[in-house]
């Protein structure tokens, strides 16, 4: 009898043991979800059905815990606590609730000083002039009065040798975009990573002013990946797409990425089974002929 109960505390102790073990060795990736318009299009700005996606995306790889906040910023901070990156999807231009308090950006700003993985999508990389500066501090670029933005077609086939880069596959799309941002001089710390432009289309050859998708290793050794596409959730359909934002999310949170990339598998049922429900927006009226 005193054998099997020194057996049971023994097995009870090496299961806390390996139990911590695993928690340890867990990443905990945050994923902050902007407010999802009720009337809208459905899959426009999906926000909240892209970040559901995402979890379910991550998850794929092992170690991995996808936590989620669904209305732009938690009730309880501590949910960042110990995490390896936060994922911003989120609207921009001073809409972006972590921007929204001096007490939410010196959250942010801890994070980005404690070597925080930090990642923004879409319209989430527009910082508004007030917040220039941590914009170039979390993300490495500055919207500003030159930057752009719009809706064209892209073919994206050509790709820098980047561990983000792996097993990401050439894809077309008519995206949302927004590019000319201002990045450091000399491109300090920046590797772009995706080019989108009306004249250069996808080709690298547009530039720096094209730039769509980039990294940023952070003075403070924080890694930061932006990637201002995915403004309607049909995009998470292309699996180049797909493998690249998960791709980065991890790469910004420390993780290896293996040769043919992060699993990331999803079809279009999977996808739109994530659709945020919108009502739809009343038609819009006929424009009045010219006399």
């Amino acid at each position: 009898m005193i054998h099997r109960c020194r057996f049971l505390l023994s097995l009870a102790v090496s299961i806390t043991l390996a139990t911590s073990l695993q928690a340890e060795g867990t990443v905990k990736i945050v994923l902050v979800a902007g407010q999802v318009k009720e009337v809208d299009k459905v899959g426009h700005h999906d926000y909240l059905g892209g970040c559901r996606l995402m979890q379910v995306l991550l998850k794929q790889t092992p170690g991995v815990e996808a936590v989620l906040v669904e209305k732009e910023w938690p009730a309880d901070e501590s949910v960042f606590d110990d995490a390896a990156s936060v994922v911003f999807y989120t609207d921009g231009g001073g809409k972006q609730v972590y921007l929204a308090t001096p007490e939410h950006v010196a959250l942010v700003q801890k994070l980005a000083d404690g070597k925080t993985g930090l990642v923004n999508i879409h319209q989430a990389v527009e910082f508004t002039p007030e917040f220039a500066k941590q914009s170039a501090d979390w993300t490495g670029g500055v919207y500003n009065a030159l930057s752009t933005r719009g809706h064209w077609d892209s073919v994206h086939d050509k790709f820098p040798e980047h561990p983000i880069m792996r097993g990401v596959t050439p894809w077309k799309i008519n995206d949302g975009w927004l590019n000319h941002l201002k990045f450091p001089a000399g491109m300090k710390g920046i590797t772009p990573l995706v080019w989108s432009g009306k004249e250069a289309l996808g080709s690298p050859e547009g530039g720096d002013k094209d730039i769509v998708s980039w990294t940023f290793d952070r003075a403070s050794g924080g890694r930061s990946f932006s990637f201002s596409g995915l403004d309607a959730h049909h995009a998470w359909e292309l699996d180049g797409m797909r493998k690249l934002v998960i791709n980065g999310i991890l790469w910004s949170a420390g993780v290896e990425i293996p040769a043919g990339g992060a699993k990331c598998d999803a079809d279009k049922a999977l996808v739109d089974s994530f659709l945020t429900p919108r009502t739809a927006p009343p038609p819009k009226k006929p424009k009045a002929a010219v006399k």
